[in-house]
């Protein structure tokens, strides 16, 4: 029988909606390897001018550096920041141990990304206590499993004021907004916070005179619809604080590694070389998570920022970052832009569980798992002494691939269907 307290929970709270979010997630990783980065302005990414901010720690933020921004006017805006190189498989490493934390607390969790998930708690006060206490004890646990690591939470009934929630008391904040006042917390914020309102949509309300989402409530949905279409309905309804979408599995949909390079290529056996590069970190990734790839796609920015993409259907899918060389060295002969480029980037799609059953091509099979077994050592050296360890020869001749600053090393998520 449920206690009468559990009945008042459930007459406030008809769903209970968590959202976690790492806070400046690679630098805090950073400065918990390296005592001698806390306290201090940091900025993951590329020294290289031409690279960008993947994230500036809490110390740096005050001087106007933010995630996305050009190296060089972070430089500028920050001289005394320190400036450390990505590493992306410690950041996936640590986050893999925050997921499994969130798996203790809920069985449906949906990963938006390495630093961030929702969380569906509704049913779990009988076992972790009210929202507010959901949050505390949340952020207890990751701390711990970290080794140190702040998350801030939001709580609330739905997925979009949870997720406003988690990002309005950064960093190590929680905060809970309790259905019934949902909308009146929300009025007073910026049309910014709303989900889907980039900064072209955010002129344009601005020019409507709409400027917090309580102008939006107030604007009524006739009106909304009029200038802004099927977006003026989505506004009106996050503005009440309505947003029925549940929390879905999430399952990865690509691997892929992108780098903005230190000086322009041109030259065939120049991009193939940090082709070369990309497909290592992808194969490693790739055995690591249990996953083969179908198809492998070619990504290349020219100096004037066009983006160029090829892509191709694998025969059989894959893990060996041979094969993802190869086919991806075969895509440059469609690009006919001659260059020069001032990104390379290669992604492996259409991903499979290792365990799921593959018909296998009737050639060439022991090559190819001599190559597997070859890179499967290489990972293991890898993890006991750093990826920097071994190396391919083309790549320390290339004196392109040097001063390289890696801007995206991502997994991309798609809904699970199941």
């Amino acid at each position: 029988m449920s206690s009468p307290r559990r009945n008042l929970l459930q007459q406030r709270w008809p769903r209970v909606v968590a959202h976690a979010d790492m806070d400046a997630f690679y630098a805090a990783v950073e400065q918990l390897d390296d005592p001698t980065l806390r306290g201090r302005p940091v900025l993951v990414g590329g020294r290289s001018n031409r690279g960008v901010v993947l994230t500036a720690s809490y110390e740096a933020r005050p001087f106007g550096v933010g995630s996305a921004m050009p190296m060089a006017r972070a430089r500028k805006l920050c001289a005394q920041a320190l400036i450390v190189p990505p590493r992306f498989e410690r950041y996936q490493e640590i986050s893999e141990c925050v997921m499994r934390v969130f798996e203790d607390f809920s069985p449906q969790v949906e990963a938006l990304s390495l630093d961030e998930a929702f969380l569906e708690m509704t049913g779990a006060e009988h076992v972790f206590g009210e929202p507010a206490q959901i949050g505390r004890r949340l952020k207890a646990a990751v701390y711990e499993a970290t080794g140190g690591l702040s998350v801030s939470v939001g709580l609330s009934a739905t997925k979009y004021v949870a997720k406003v929630a988690s990002a309005h008391d950064k960093p190590d904040g929680l905060t809970v907004v309790p259905p019934q006042d949902a909308r009146r917390w929300l009025a007073p914020l910026p049309v910014a916070r709303l989900w889907g309102a980039g900064p072209k949509t955010q002129q344009r309300l601005t020019a409507l005179g709409l400027h917090t989402i309580g102008d939006i409530a107030a604007a009524g949905l006739d009106y909304l619809q009029q200038h802004l279409g099927s977006a003026g309905e989505h506004f009106f309804e996050l503005a009440h604080a309505r947003d029925p979408r549940a929390i879905s599995r999430r399952s990865a949909r690509s691997i892929g590694c992108e780098r903005t390079l230190a000086e322009d290529v041109s030259a065939r056996a120049a991009i193939q070389v940090h082709l070369q590069r990309s497909a290592d970190t992808i194969g490693r990734r790739l055995r690591r998570k249990g996953y083969r790839a179908r198809g492998v796609r070619v990504k290349l920015k020219t100096t004037r920022f066009e983006l160029l993409t090829r892509q191709r259907r694998l025969p059989e899918a894959t893990d060996v970052a041979g094969v993802l060389y190869a086919a991806g060295a075969g895509l440059l002969d469609e690009f006919e832009h001659p260059g020069p480029f001032r990104l390379v980037g290669l992604a492996a799609y259409e991903l499979t569980q290792t365990t799921e059953f593959q018909q296998l091509a009737l050639f060439d099979v022991d090559t190819r798992q001599r190559q597997r077994r070859l890179e499967s050592a290489l990972d293991d050296i890898s993890e006991r002494f750093g990826p920097a360890l071994v190396q391919r020869a083309s790549t320390l001749a290339d004196p392109s691939a040097r001063g390289m600053a890696p801007t995206l090393d991502f997994l991309d998520v798609d809904t699970d269907d199941d």
